[in-house]
């Protein structure tokens, strides 16, 4: 398993999670996230898009990841989710409990604008509000799609 930190702001991170959470990725995991969490980002958005596998074990992981950001008033967000991965937390209806997104930028978008990180990191040309608007993956507020999460969309 490999954790990149894609953005690092004040109050918000985005982590790429790569390979498989595991009882193997289990601790690492953990103490990865934990250290972001712990370094005061009470949002954390985790681009899940090259995990292959979860069992539950690392959806435990998941869930604990989310109550450390509820306890500092912020919160978990899941994006990119693979199909396997979004099979697990639609089986165990923990999509129920975590906020999942189809892109990082959905994700942002649920972020305080106060605390948001400009989205995607050193972008092209901005638009009015700070956003980059070069990839289709970009913050736009306002967007009532951008806040739509997985949880009731699939079957």
């Amino acid at each position: 398993m490999t954790i990149t930190t894609v953005v690092d702001a004040q109050e918000c991170a985005v982590l790429r999670v790569a390979g498989e959470l595991d009882v193997h990725a289990e601790r690492q995991f953990l103490d990865e996230s934990g250290a972001v969490i712990a370094a005061g980002h009470r949002f954390l958005v985790l681009d899940l898009t090259a995990l292959r596998f979860c069992d539950s074990r690392g959806l435990n992981c998941l869930l604990a990841l989310d109550w450390l950001c509820r306890r500092m008033n912020g919160r978990l967000l899941l994006a990119s989710l693979g199909v396997r991965v979004l099979h697990v937390l639609l089986v165990t209806r923990a999509v129920e409990a975590l906020a999942c997104f189809p892109t990082v930028g959905h994700a942002l978008a649920a972020v305080p604008a106060e605390v948001r990180p400009v989205w995607p990191p050193g972008g092209g040309p901005a638009d009015g509000d700070g956003r980059d608007t070069g990839d289709g993956d970009d913050v736009k507020t306002g967007d009532g799609d951008a806040h739509r999460s997985y949880d009731r969309e699939q079957p």
